[in-house]
């Protein structure tokens, strides 16, 4: 969200974030106000914010209910999928006055989605046997955590053709087993940017899989973290992910 908002232009009248509000540079030198699952209460009321924007899917509820109950105007941005994305942002630039930087912010996102969609039409299946490729996105090599069904990065895989090997997960972001990878056999392994050196992070992980082709014909991609934020970046991220599908 704080990425958002600096991108519809409004940095200067942002007054505090949350300790993980890292980007763009601009957020680090804001006044901090706990985590996102502890925000300070105190610390909010003395920045004596007009609106305070939080998140339906990291901010605890019981904080914009007190927040209500001070008199506190509160924005609730409850995008969680990709494709719920431009309209969570048009939603904030209503609520911030800057509609029309946020149309036009939605609709780049909507043209990234449509344009990778468009090419990959009929590529991926639920059923992981025919179309596109079948890929693992990796969030932490060891132990091994991977993005399962209802996140933003399974949404964008499917987008991008891909099978995401993890799409029938219990959970949204399950622990995988080494057995599991080698037994579902994935064309593609993605890495995302967890850690700033995640290519010595997964050495031991990827020598663990040097039997599947994948790594063999070295079908591994390293990734950022554009995907890991529904936010501007999600172009970029999405352009990132199409590049490594094509990966001879």
């Amino acid at each position: 969200m704080t990425e958002i908002i600096f991108s519809l232009g409004l940095g200067e009248r942002v007054v505090g974030v949350t300790t993980v509000c890292d980007r763009p540079e601009e957020a680090r030198s804001k006044t901090k106000i706990g985590g996102m699952a502890n925000p300070s209460i105190e610390a909010i009321v003395a920045l004596k914010p007009d609106m305070v924007v939080m998140n339906s899917d990291g901010n605890p509820k019981v904080i914009a209910e007190r927040l209500a109950k001070l008199g506190i105007k509160t924005h609730i941005f409850r995008a969680r999928r990709l494709t719920e994305l431009p309209t969570g942002i048009r939603e904030l630039g209503q609520a911030l006055g800057a509609r029309p930087a946020a149309d036009h912010l939605a609709e780049n996102i909507e043209k990234a989605i449509r344009d990778v969609s468009s090419s990959h039409q009929g590529k991926s299946s639920p059923t992981h046997t025919a179309g596109g490729r079948k890929a693992l996105f990796v969030i932490w090599p060891s132990p091994l955590i991977v993005a399962g069904p209802g996140t933003i990065l399974d949404d964008a895989m499917k987008m991008s053709g891909l099978n995401n090997i993890a799409a029938d997960g219990k959970v949204a972001y399950p622990r995988f087993s080494v057995e599991a990878v080698i037994e579902r056999q994935p064309d593609l392994i993605l890495i995302g940017k967890g850690h700033d050196d995640m290519k010595t992070l997964a050495k031991g992980f990827l020598k663990s899989l040097s039997m599947l082709e994948a790594v063999r014909k070295g079908r591994v991609c390293f990734m950022g973290d554009a995907l890991y934020r529904p936010g501007p970046r999600i172009p970029a991220g999405m352009a990132e992910l199409d590049r490594c599908g094509k990966m001879p």
